[in-house]
């Protein structure tokens, strides 16, 4: 079993969520409107998530995010509260 914090299971959760409906990886302007962060917390959380090797990402290539955990393990994604950007 994966270990990952709370709030990188949500990431974790958008990411392959995103990916279902759209067939590509989310930008991180998309993580930064979903969770109401600024773009430094998004991109940060998406490092550490690159990092930990929770997901992959091909150097130069656009929305090529894609979860790197069984999906069974993937949390269900929860609403996210605050004023939208």
């Amino acid at each position: 079993m994966t270990t990952f914090t709370h709030r990188q299971g949500q990431f974790l959760a958008f990411i392959h969520l995103y990916r279902k409906l759209h067939r590509h990886g989310p930008a991180e302007t998309d993580m930064v409107k979903f969770f109401r962060v600024t773009p430094p917390a998004a991109h940060s959380i998406v490092v550490k998530l690159e990092e930990l090797g929770l997901v992959t990402r091909e150097p130069g290539v656009a929305r090529s995010i894609r979860v790197a955990v069984p999906e069974q393990e993937i949390p269900a994604i929860e609403e996210t509260e605050g004023p939208p950007w």
